[in-house]
């Protein structure tokens, strides 16, 4: 089964790390860390620029939402210049903030960082030149905001950061700015402005912030001033839109810019167009027509994830990373060119992706992650480039016409259920250098035939070729210590086996209801055979073992007497 929430809920390439006493979450595609939750933080806290976990660095770039909430013993704290984000609930509850010491004309400040704002705060305020980030949320709420001025220092305005001022009736945004987060102004004096809106369209400074239900069917941007950036979900869940062109001044999509558009079925983007952020048009299910620019350098995660109706993709070879789900079902593509120097295609990339028919992976490729390419059921044939070493769980679950799959040389391990269900798959070499074949790795394919285990496997892991109806005959290697549960399940075409000397354990069910097996040679080292082992192999005659040998429940019931 393929999950819906594949990645929305758990990047398989985020781990935690403990650094010094603070906790991060790491992200092993971009290196880099963010502080996560710390609740026990006491005292001066310092957070570096870089981290060492494992054999990476990783580079500090956020602190998380709540990060020290609640941290009344925390009195100071050193932020690194590499950070990108920062969020005012991140020292909520803290002796920082709750010591008025630490503020100044209304202003919570740290390390040049504004994190958060009180009443006091000047109606007319001007943010210091210099000021290299505004926390998200910073100013929030505050009633005393009339008209802010940013600096050019600043690159980003983050999410919630003016939401609900609802006396702010002016801001300055300079030309540094080049996101602005979701819900930014929400709820604030300029947003509640009805005379503000044009055409279903918020625009503060050239800066298409927000829309609104009015937004006509076929929004083309006509301002006398060009815009310049759109946005983070500006145009989410407008259910009116159905075309868009978006003008040659915009570099970047940002993050979830058309969540949600259920009836937009064409976007025009222009070459000027750089990066399409995570999400940006997901679940989009009617849209047709989207084309890339040729020079595109990123495409974010689940960008096109749920775009049913998608049609071919040509992928800038800028690329070289397809993020985690970014084309998640989009059953309407068939063919799509890989760019020549890709690196990673993450977890889910093609996931669902029914109709695609063919998919070359370029010799660059170094990864691939969890569930790639399960579901696409019309791939026939499959060949994994030699820097990869290890193939992911599910990969190739469910895809029901491929028959074909060629692995590298340097192969050490076949994740689980990698093959489940590729009912047409009738051959597959395994490299002599694989010790792991994962969990259910081959269950249901049931044109196997033939397959031979190399030396190094040492487990014959759960339903590995269970329901291998075709599978004839298998060598089991001699370093083989135990052949698990279910490892074998109804192989109903699986004539003799000769368990090797190395073995000493047979699982439960491990041969069950392989009906065409007569012979079973087992060694004087065998020491269990599990419940139902041989159960209902009725060509099979049950062997008699010794009195140590411990015997399972049914392990031969409805063999030969």
């Amino acid at each position: 089964m393929l999950s819906a929430a594949l990645f929305v809920s758990v990047n398989a390439s985020c781990g935690d790390a403990l650094f010094q006493d603070i906790r991060y979450t790491l992200d092993d595609n971009r290196l880099t860390a963010e502080v996560t939750l710390n609740p026990r933080a006491t005292g001066e806290v310092f957070i570096p620029e870089k981290i060492t976990a494992g054999q990476n660095q990783y580079i500090v770039t956020a602190i998380a939402d709540k990060a020290f909430k609640g941290c009344k013993g925390l009195t100071a704290i050193v932020l690194p210049k590499t950070l990108e984000r920062v969020y005012r609930s991140a020292f909520e509850g803290t002796g920082i903030m709750l010591n008025k010491a630490n503020w100044a004309e209304g202003c919570l400040w740290i390390d040049s960082i504004l994190i958060a704002t009180d009443k006091t705060i000047k109606p007319r305020f001007v943010v210091p030149e210099g000021t290299r980030l505004i926390a998200a949320g910073a100013f929030q709420g505050n009633k005393s905001l009339q008209r802010v001025e940013l600096p050019s220092s600043l690159s980003r305005i983050d999410h919630e950061t003016f939401r609900d001022c609802k006396n702010l009736q002016k801001i300055v945004i300079p030309a540094t700015i080049t996101s602005i987060g979701e819900d930014a102004f929400t709820g604030c004096g300029i947003y509640q402005n009805e005379k503000k809106w044009k055409k279903g369209a918020l625009i503060i400074d050239d800066c298409l912030v927000a829309t609104n239900n009015e937004l006509p069917a076929k929004y083309i941007f006509k301002n006398k001033i060009p815009i310049r950036l759109i946005a983070e979900r500006a145009f989410a869940e407008r259910k009116s839109l159905k075309s868009v062109v978006i003008p040659n001044t915009i570099s970047i999509i940002p993050t979830a810019a058309f969540y949600q558009c259920e009836n937009l079925t064409e976007v025009v983007i222009p070459e000027t167009v750089r990066e399409v952020g995570n999400f940006a048009f997901y679940k989009c299910e009617l849209l047709k027509s989207a084309t890339l620019p040729k020079d595109l350098e990123r495409l974010g995660m689940g960008v096109f994830y749920g775009c049913i109706n998608l049609r071919e993709q040509v992928l800038s070879d800028r690329i070289e990373v397809l993020e985690q789900g970014a084309f998640y079902s989009c059953r309407g593509i068939k063919h799509l060119a890989l760019p020549a120097k890709l690196r990673r295609i993450d977890n889910g990339v093609f996931a669902g992706c029914s109709g695609l028919e063919e998919m070359n992976i370029p010799a660059s490729v170094n990864f691939i992650g969890d569930v790639a390419f399960a579901g696409c059921a019309a791939i026939r044939e499959l060949t994994i480039p030699e820097r990869v070493n290890s193939l992911p769980r599910q990969l190739c679950q469910g895809c029901t016409h491929l028959y074909r799959v060629n692995l590298p040389e340097g192969l050490y391990a076949i994740g689980d259920e990698a093959f489940d269900g590729c009912i047409a798959l009738d051959k597959i070499n395994i490299p002599k250098s694989t010790f792991r074949i994962g969990v259910r790795a081959f269950r249901n394919c049931q044109q196997l035939r033939q397959i031979d285990l190399v030396p190094h496997i040492h487990v014959i892991e759960e339903g590995a070729f269970a329901n291998c109806k075709m599978l004839e005959e298998i060598t089991l290697p001699e370093p083989l210590k135990e052949i698990s549960n279910y490892a074998f399940f109804h192989c109903t075409s699986l004539r003799e086996i000769i368990v090797p000397d190395s073995v000493k354990t047979i699982g439960e069910e491990a041969f069950a209801e392989c009906r065409a097996l007569r012979r079973a040679s087992f060694p004087v080292t065998i020491q269990k055979i599990g419940a139902g082992a041989f159960r209902d192999c009725s060509n099979m005659r049950a062997p008699a073992f010794p009195a140590e040998v411990e015997i399972g429940k049914n392990a031969f019931k409805g063999t030969k007497p």
